[in-house]
């Protein structure tokens, strides 16, 4: 990943091999040229060699550009069929994969990560495929001069394109590792600030989050500096191999100087110095090549092979399952455990789980909900170990509605059908009526058809908590785990409708509804569980 079409990738080595041996071929017939016409021969012996200079810097020009097109196009098109098959894996595939993750992650990985791995064919192999002709082609036509000359210009060729990159894809290995993780947690602290900036306002912690992402920006960028230093010096070692090449093959010609022409040792002498041309970028393309491999490892663990993907089939049960939590403990990967606790939910059953912020609520709604993992004990459904269901199967007993889902820029109409896709326009707006919103979409141009210009930024945060929990309403699965939903609302309307929630008004009484929320009020009354900071 991603996938590089052989046929495109071999024709952009061709194009730069032939670009490159363009240049080559200068070198020599301009060596021979200089020194024929030296010896003053009539014009008529030079014509073919002056017309030969003019056509190879000609086709230099013009074969290069055609290498750029072809591995610049070859490498577009696989990025575009990896981010397909990225989010198609993400779409289909299981949902513990992303929900471990926070989304400025996402971002990098499926952004940055992919172009990465796309620039390795422009900047890895084609450059080392071009180099590994050239050399070859540089080295025989020395050869048939001389293979004593033949020899050095092999062993400098060989350190220049073999020694040189590998010293410094050793040395940017350690580096380019921090610099993608400093990376990852600029681009968490700038989603972060993106989407919450109006809360952290209010807060007062925008500026500090806004200025962690500064100090981030600046330690990726000492970070690339770093790892940029150790490349650089390989960098040098080229330039030396092209010294010592040159220094033997005068060497060698002082050595043949009496039984060969001065032509033939003007080749001698200048050929190698185009022979370096193509590796002497072979030292960025290790640093290439270790950066892709990174940043494979990455979309890797985004996407692992081992997931299959599958289309997830949502069906509606025809009883609501009982929910079971064994001595659970939540928490993200990686991070603190939860308190252990262990609860039953029976069909229709309503639950509200309350704690401040940060207290652990919503890793123990995602982990109730089969998306994260339980860090030990176990959630069943109906007897069933979470982790022994699929996506399908999961999905049609539980649904999870997220504190910050997403708003699609597109119309009122398809952000509601990803709930359920075979509601019709009545059942739409009666939703949206429901959940206080029909006065806005008698409003909208274009009823349901109107489109959320930029998603979120399209509707006020109130609009977008009643649009979300009209997507609940529309939900066929019978257990539904709520994150905060009545947040951004006014306290009276958002009191009414946790009320309305968690008595069985909004929901049928069949339906299992959980709830996690800091705002529930001592009025409603309904089975709480409150949950320490430890989670």
């Amino acid at each position: 990943m991603p996938r590089f079409d052989r046929a495109r990738l071999l024709l952009a080595i061709t194009l730069g091999s032939l670009a490159l041996g363009s240049a080559l071929a200068l070198a020599g017939v301009s060596a021979w040229l200089i020194t024929r016409a030296w010896q003053m021969p009539p014009v008529l012996d030079l014509s073919v060699a002056v017309v030969a200079v003019r056509a190879l810097g000609i086709s230099r020009g013009v074969l290069g550009y055609c290498e750029r097109l072809a591995s610049h196009d070859t490498a577009l098109r696989a990025a575009a069929g990896t981010r397909s098959e990225i989010y198609r894996r993400l779409a289909h595939g299981p949902a513990d994969v992303t929900a471990r993750l926070h989304s400025g992650d996402l971002l990098a990985r499926v952004g940055t990560d992919v172009d990465t791995r796309a620039d390795v064919l422009v900047r890895a192999l084609v450059p080392i495929g071009v180099a590994a002709v050239l050399g070859v082609a540089a080295t025989a036509v020395i050869a048939v001069i001389s293979p004593a000359a033949a020899v050095v210009l092999a062993v400098c060729l060989l350190v220049a394109g073999v020694l040189a990159p590998a010293l410094a894809a050793r040395a940017v290995r350690a580096q380019e590792v921090v610099a993608r993780r400093l990376q990852s947690d600029r681009d968490v602290a700038a989603v972060t600030a993106l989407e919450h900036a109006a809360e952290l306002r209010v807060a007062g912690r925008l500026p500090a989050l806004i200025r962690q992402a500064e100090q981030r920006q600046r330690d990726w960028g000492a970070a690339i500096d770093r790892a940029a230093a150790p490349a650089a010096a390989a960098g040098a070692v080229p330039t030396l191999a092209i010294g010592a090449s040159v220094l033997g093959a005068v060497i060698v010609g002082i050595g043949i100087a009496a039984h060969t022409a001065p032509t033939t040792l003007a080749v001698l002498m200048l050929l190698p110095l185009s022979a370096f041309e193509a590796t002497m970028n072979l030292p960025a393309a290790a640093v290439a090549l270790t950066r892709g491999r990174i940043a494979k490892g990455r979309l890797a663990d985004l996407t692992p092979a081992e997931a299959t993907p599958r289309a997830v089939t949502i069906t509606r049960p025809t009883a609501t399952p009982a929910l079971r939590a064994d001595d659970l403990r939540a928490g993200y990967p990686g991070g603190p455990a939860g308190q252990a606790l262990s609860l039953t939910l029976q069909p229709g059953a309503r639950l509200a789980i309350t704690g401040r912020s940060g207290a652990g609520k919503t890793a123990l709604l995602m982990t109730l909900a089969g998306l994260l993992p339980p860090l030990s004990g176990e959630v069943t459904v109906d007897g069933v170990p979470t982790n022994a269901l699929s996506e399908s199967e999961l999905r049609s007993a539980i649904c999870y509605f997220a504190e910050d889902a997403h708003l699609f820029s597109t119309t009122v109409r398809d952000n509601l059908l990803v709930a359920r896709g075979d509601c019709d326009d009545e059942e739409l707006s009666r939703a949206l009526a429901t959940v206080g919103l029909g006065d806005w979409l008698d409003g909208l141009p274009e009823g349901l058809d109107t489109i959320l210009t930029g998603g979120v930024a399209a509707v006020s945060a109130g609009q977008r908590r009643r649009l979300l929990l009209a997507r609940v309403l529309l939900c066929p699965a019978p257990i539904v785990l709520l994150d905060e939903p009545t947040e951004h609302l006014d306290a009276a309307d958002g009191h009414r409708i946790l009320d309305s929630l968690l008595q069985g008004r909004l929901l049928p009484e069949g339906r299992t509804v959980v709830i996690a929320t800091h705002q529930l009020g001592n009025d409603i009354a309904c089975p709480r569980l409150s949950i320490g900071n430890d989670g």
